[in-house]
């Protein structure tokens, strides 16, 4: 309304030549404000960046009198020296001019940010949009201490000054970088809430993995990172495992040798794995009303064929469907995959699940492990190539193993076809109901609910979904603004300073709404460390939304006529 332009000019602000043109066209810019009775910074003060043009707009006469007045008060030029008056040249002190941009190695390959991780340093502007404390999920860390390095543009500072070499200049090792990346969450918040799409929770798995090149992490970090490697291994006698995490005595030594809060209790591990139930399991029978399989847009795998009937839609085959076993589910709670098979088979579809042991690496990027992280991304392509190639839909249970497909894969293996074809089949559980089961008319349940999304859910794949499923069930829902729920994976099961921020994130919203909602309204949460800091916070168990719709198929079956 007051004629007030913001621009954002793509300057080359590197090179003495680039710098030059930028000064001539600030220098023409304010002589033509001028000339037309305009401000030279608008809305926003004049500092350094229009101190020296200020001359143009004001003439010397003004100008003289404003550093008078400023003299009375400030005698020794101690506040903001260099700004207004006397002001340090336009084009000095530019960011970008004393910036080495350091070639380097990097495990990801930072595709959108011209393939380098000091060009992917450079996306905060200071906006601070991450230092509020009110509604959303960004910055989790900065909301519980107040601390500007645990925001997101704090620590985002800190690494530019890290590859810049001032003052920071202990490069990938130094202690100050990672003190300030210790308490982030990883909960990509900042990479959809930040105008600039600040990814932080990729910039410190990148930290940290040369942080700790060629030396030993914490044992935490092999005890969560490596806990696929431990699940599997515990599958053989979970008697014999849960013996050690459950009992008082040896539970209460592996917690103070590993570094886990004592205040934590650690999850047991299921007497079957959802693999193994999926194996041994007879031939589903089929649905009383199976939906039409007209129409579905997917494509057969390769077993099935194309159809035997010269081209025409094979209709009397079901379309088959890949459920994503993940650690959680697998090891963990299986009833979650024996609920999702219900219902992906209700809705007409065949459930196939690898025989292969797969895993997406998501507690490995926490530490750092991210070379690991690849090899094991790597083995899970070449496992799932002919359903990829036959564009099978990939269903995941965990939001956090989704995001994996979505985002960090296709930031490790930027030009690999595979990593692009799991991007684009992997989905939510919700997804696939919502987009690819939607004339499956699911049974209505009248309850209250309280749902909480994921963070990566939230962050990168959105609530919509979730919540158009939710509608079709008839849910009474209260969708919560409680940002992160702050276990975030492994950290809020770890000792000290991250226990404290993990518990201090709870109670900030979730968990005094889950202890005040009625025994009968429902908790709904997609995640396994969310539903764990539910559990551990307020006994309540939370159910996920294949739960909640194998609720609703069972009380229908069960209801008269």
């Amino acid at each position: 309304g007051q004629g007030c332009i913001h621009t954002r000019i793509d300057f080359d602000l590197r090179s003495p030549p680039g710098i030059a043109r930028f000064r001539a066209f600030i220098e023409d810019a304010a002589d033509l404000v001028v000339r037309y009775g305009g401000s030279l910074s608008g809305e926003h003060g004049d500092g350094q960046a229009r101190g020296e043009l200020l001359d143009k707009m004001f003439g010397p006469e003004l100008l003289e009198a404003f550093r008078e007045f400023k003299a009375i008060w400030d005698p020794s030029a101690r506040m903001n020296p260099g700004k207004l008056i006397d002001a340090y040249p336009l084009d000095a002190n530019l960011r970008l001019a004393a910036y080495p941009a350091p070639e380097m190695r990097t495990e990801f390959g930072f595709p959108d940010d011209e393939h380098t991780f000091a060009e992917a340093a450079l996306r905060c502007v200071g906006v601070g949009r991450c230092r509020k404390m009110g509604p959303g999920t960004m910055c989790p860390s900065y909301m519980v201490t107040g601390d500007e390095r645990h925001s997101t543009r704090g620590r985002a500072r800190l690494l530019f000054e890290m590859l810049q070499g001032d003052p920071v200049r202990s490069g990938w090792r130094d202690h100050a970088v990672k003190e300030a990346l210790d308490l982030c969450l990883a909960c990509k918040a900042c990479k959809s809430e930040c105008p600039v799409n600040v990814d932080m929770a990729t910039y410190k798995a990148e930290f940290l993995s040369h942080y700790y090149a060629g030396r030993p992490r914490p044992l935490v970090a092999y005890a969560f990172g490596l806990i696929f490697l431990w699940a599997r291994l515990a599958s053989r006698a979970p008697w014999l495992a849960n013996l050690f995490t459950q009992t008082p005595g040896p539970r209460d030594l592996a917690k103070r040798l590993i570094g886990i809060a004592p205040e934590r209790r650690l999850p047991a591990f299921a007497r079957t794995t959802f693999k193994r139930w999926f194996a041994r399991r007879p031939s589903p029978a089929p649905h009383p009303n199976p939906p039409p399989q007209v129409g579905r847009g997917i494509l057969p795998s390769p077993s099935t064929g194309e159809g035997e009937g010269g081209g025409e839609p094979a209709v009397s085959k079901k379309a088959p469907v890949l459920l994503w076993p993940d650690t959680f589910t697998n090891y963990f709670h299986p009833e979650i995959g024996r609920a999702a098979v219900e219902v992906i088979e209700a809705a007409g579809f065949e459930v196939v699940v690898p025989e292969a042991d797969l895993c997406c690496g998501r507690p490995l990027y926490d530490y750092g492990m991210l070379g690991l992280a690849k090899r094991v991304l790597f083995q899970t392509l070449e496992v799932l190539r002919p359903h990829l190639e036959a564009g099978t839909p990939i269903v995941g249970l965990e939001p956090s193993c989704i995001a994996v497909f979505r985002d960090e894969l296709p930031n490790l293996f930027p030009n690999e076809p595979l990593a692009a074809r799991l991007h684009d089949q992997a989905m939510l559980f919700s997804e696939f109901v919502d987009q690819h089961a939607s004339d499956f008319d699911l049974p209505k349940l009248s309850h209250l609910a309280l749902v909480h999304g994921h963070c990566h859910q939230k962050a990168l794949m959105g609530m919509d979904n979730e919540q158009r499923v939710l509608d079709r069930l008839g849910l009474d829902y209260q969708l919560l603004d409680a940002g992160c729920c702050g276990m975030a994976g492994s950290f809020g099961f770890e000792a000290g300073a991250r226990y404290e921020v993990s518990r201090r994130l709870g109670e900030r919203v979730l968990l005094p709404a889950v202890r005040e909602a009625s025994p009968e309204t429902l908790i709904i949460a997609d995640g396994f460390s969310c539903r764990e800091q539910i559990a551990q916070g307020t006994g309540r168990q939370a159910l996920h939304l294949a739960q909640l719709i194998q609720l609703a198929l069972r009380k229908s079956a069960q209801a008269p006529g």
